[in-house]
């Protein structure tokens, strides 16, 4: 095993990552990419709860919810689970 670092597209299929996931910007696996309306959102916190990422945070200063497209596979998990329907899953660089 080589001592230097490999980047998560060298890892083998059905390989372990060795790193957590926020040590790897894996926000360019994504086909679709959660689009929030502010005007529909009702605040529930189920897009940051249950964000498997931990890419979905809220500014309760600004009281917004902030994705970080950096960390989002555009798994949908958050569209899924949002009762308001405020986040539309649209095709990479269609938005």
């Amino acid at each position: 095993m080589s001592p230097q670092k490999k980047n998560w597209k060298e890892i083998p299929i059905a390989g372990v990552c060795w790193v957590p996931s926020t040590d790897y910007k894996t926000g360019d696996w994504r086909s679709y990419k959660p689009i929030w309306n502010i005007e529909k959102c009702i605040r529930c916190m189920n897009c940051h709860i249950f964000c498997p990422e931990g890419a979905v945070t809220y500014n309760e200063e600004q009281n917004v919810m902030v994705y970080d497209y950096d960390f989002c596979k555009g798994c949908g998990i958050c569209a899924n689970e949002c009762p308001a329907k405020a986040i539309e899953m649209v095709m990479e660089g269609k938005e």
